[in-house]
């Protein structure tokens, strides 16, 4: 096959090329351009977009013998990542940019050149496994649950995934630097980036405060109804954050204050005690099937976070709707983050959780 190599300048997607070689495919790099901020262009930078990680990728292609291009996204990340996070945080919502990342660039503006061009494939660094089902290709967890990256790719469609490779799903971190190592990869020993890549310092924060003004507001205690202090900026606040509320007063049971809710219409922040986090049911939209649709009702599994544990759950899907009500409460969800849906280690789908709240039923 004709296989696209998309090589970010680390470990992970060099080996996955290799790989991908050694299986006989006709393999071709392309290093994704996607950063318009300066900063990442410097030595030293942090994230996963710097002039260092462009350097590793084409020394990793040229050992590889591979031929090597470089591909100027950095308007199509703009617009529908960097952009993307800015509104979301603005609108209250607390996004994954990575997620959107893989959905809109990765997945989405790659796919679509590389089938253009004649490829039959994408093939990329992450920590997925791809098997054939009765209904066409399935996307599964990787069989190292510390770098299983199913949830990232969990924005998916069945079509995407047919056209996609992951060499790495079968391997453990230890043994890919190992690999790496005996095959002479420059970057075998580079650590891993995990940091936010158009945010080069890491200081999201302070990153997101150049962006969005800043309007100072009240603070509401949500039992009382109470002014309890001030804020900067509403956006600034995600649900579950205890740090940077500057609350002198316990609450009555001297449990620390939680930010519950963000409303940034009015530009209050709620703050309460952590059993106000604790929620059962959840509200999704824009849901993206990674194969047949489950039928309403069905059990799964379902993920909130990168790294999070999966929880068991029934699923009900409506006309634009996917509502999720979960076995066990839950503590500190916040919309904006992705609801990954699994039937065992295979990827149903996901959705853009809109609300989450405490039922009666649990």
């Amino acid at each position: 096959m004709r296989v696209l190599a998309a090589l970010s300048g680390g470990v992970d997607s060099a080996v996955a090329a290799a790989r991908a070689v050694d299986a006989g495919h006709d393999v071709t790099a392309v290093h994704l351009a996607l950063s318009r901020n300066p900063q990442s262009h410097r030595t030293g930078a942090r994230g996963c977009c710097t002039i260092e990680d462009s350097n590793d990728a084409f020394r990793a292609a040229d050992m590889l013998g591979a031929p090597f291009y470089v591909w100027d996204l950095s308007s199509e990340f703009q617009e529908k990542v960097i952009e993307d996070f800015i509104s979301e945080y603005a609108a209250g919502r607390t996004p994954n940019p990575c997620l959107r990342c893989n959905e809109s660039i990765k997945f989405e503006a790659v796919l679509d050149r590389a089938m253009a061009l004649g490829f039959d494939a994408v093939c990329t660094g992450h920590y997925a496994q791809i098997f054939q089902g009765p209904n066409g290709a399935e996307l599964h967890r990787a069989v190292d649950p510390l770098k299983d990256q199913s949830y990232v790719l969990g924005v998916l469609t069945a079509e995407q995934i047919s056209y996609s490779m992951f060499p790495l799903g079968n391997s453990t971190k230890v043994e890919v630097r190992a690999e790496a190592d005996r095959r002479g990869i420059l970057v075998a020993a580079k650590p891993d980036s995990h940091d936010i890549c158009f945010i080069p310092d890491g200081d999201t924060a302070g990153w997101l405060s150049r962006q969005i003004e800043s309007v100072p507001g009240e603070v509401i205690d949500a039992e009382t109804g109470t002014k309890v202090g001030t804020h900067a900026g509403a956006h600034a606040f995600t649900v579950g954050q205890r740090r940077g509320l500057a609350l002198g007063n316990p609450t009555g049971d001297g449990e620390r204050r939680y930010v519950v809710d963000v409303d940034v219409k009015n530009n209050v922040v709620m703050v309460g005690p952590p059993v106000l986090l604790d929620i059962d049911l959840i509200e999704a939209i824009k849901p993206r099937w990674s194969g047949p649709i489950p039928p309403s009702g069905s059990r799964i599994h379902v993920q909130i976070r990168a790294h999070g544990e999966a929880l068991p759950a029934s699923v009900h899907i409506g006309d634009e709707l996917v509502t999720i009500q979960l076995d066990e409460h839950l503590r500190g969800l916040a919309a904006g983050q992705a609801a990954v849906m699994y039937d065992g280690t295979r990827v149903i789908g996901s959705a853009t959780i809109s609300r989450s709240r405490r039922s009666a039923s649990v």
